[in-house]
């Protein structure tokens, strides 16, 4: 099963990304983590991230894209994985498409975690971070909206939608139930 998780910063996807990984048997791949890995290891890849990061630059598509096709060779992801955090434009989505056609696949499902902003806007400001201010989190609610949502019309055919509002188990369960809806779980 090959799912990728989108929602708004504040959805809660690292934590339905690890819940679920773990319930459908299959690796939860963070971008995030794939970035703070290869910067550790100082690969190639991680230093020419690393530039970037360091002027608060996105880093650009052909890195990440390095960083995920890297990631998806290796054998826990031959059959299946949870993407969280990538792709977060229709170029990547598009740049997915590619990898996975080099060796057969196709993406299973997308599943968008939905929240209303003030849910998530509040959830981000109770995590006490100090760059977590109302209007630095109000920002990426904005550029999520730009950047990230247009995925949603490019997944549209694969889309399962669930609400991410309530303990953690219904979102678990919704989230679940939408992706065997879909037949993709």
């Amino acid at each position: 099963m090959r799912i990728v998780l989108i929602g708004p910063p504040g959805a809660g996807k690292g934590t339905q990304a690890a819940v679920l990984s773990e319930r459908l048997h299959v690796p939860h791949i963070s971008t995030g983590d794939l970035f703070r890995d290869h910067v550790t290891r100082r690969t190639p890849l991680g230093r020419d991230a690393q530039r970037y990061l360091d002027t608060g630059e996105l880093v650009p598509d052909t890195v990440t894209v390095g960083m995920v096709r890297e990631r998806l060779a290796r054998p826990d992801a031959r059959h299946g994985f949870l993407l969280d955090g990538f792709p977060r434009t229709v170029p990547q989505a598009r740049e997915l498409t590619t990898v996975l056609a080099a060796t057969g696949a196709t993406l299973d499902a997308v599943l968008e975690l939905t929240a209303p902003e003030d849910v998530v806007v509040q959830r981000l400001l109770s995590r006490g971070r100090p760059d977590d201010t109302e209007d630095v989190v109000r920002h990426r609610q904005r550029v999520y909206e730009s950047r990230t949502a247009p995925l949603l019309a490019h997944y549209a055919g694969i889309l399962v939608t669930v609400p991410a509002v309530g303990p953690v188990e219904d979102i678990t369960a919704r989230a679940l139930a939408g992706l065997t809806e879909a037949g993709a779980a």
